[in-house]
């Protein structure tokens, strides 16, 4: 029960510290450009491509898990389904790991 708590505790502080370092889904979004190597109005863009993809996905995970903002906001911005935020995020997750990408340092 503590790591549990502990967890969500930190969890809680990390989300706090962006927020105060001014991170918003707009600037997170120039973080993924950033690391990825494109133009932060190609996070936004719609498609399937490849690159799009990988973007919107890395989007997904840092706003979901870092910033703690809702799915079915980030659907709304994105123009997708929230099931479709739910699996980008999953994709985030894997390529911020293998890729060794932070939100911030």
């Amino acid at each position: 029960m503590e790591k549990v708590l502990a967890s969500a505790n930190e969890a809680m502080e990390r989300k706090y510290d962006l927020e105060s370092r001014g991170f918003t889904l707009d600037k997170t979004a120039a973080r993924v450009a950033e690391v990825l190597g494109m133009k932060p109005e190609d996070v936004w863009a719609q498609g399937r491509y490849c690159h799009i993809v990988e973007a919107r996905s890395l989007l997904c995970y840092w706003a979901v898990r870092e910033l703690g903002i809702t799915m079915s906001s980030i659907a709304r911005r994105l123009n997708i389904s929230v099931p479709a935020v739910s699996k980008s995020t999953i994709r985030g997750e894997k390529l911020a790991k293998d890729g060794k990408y932070l939100l911030a340092g």
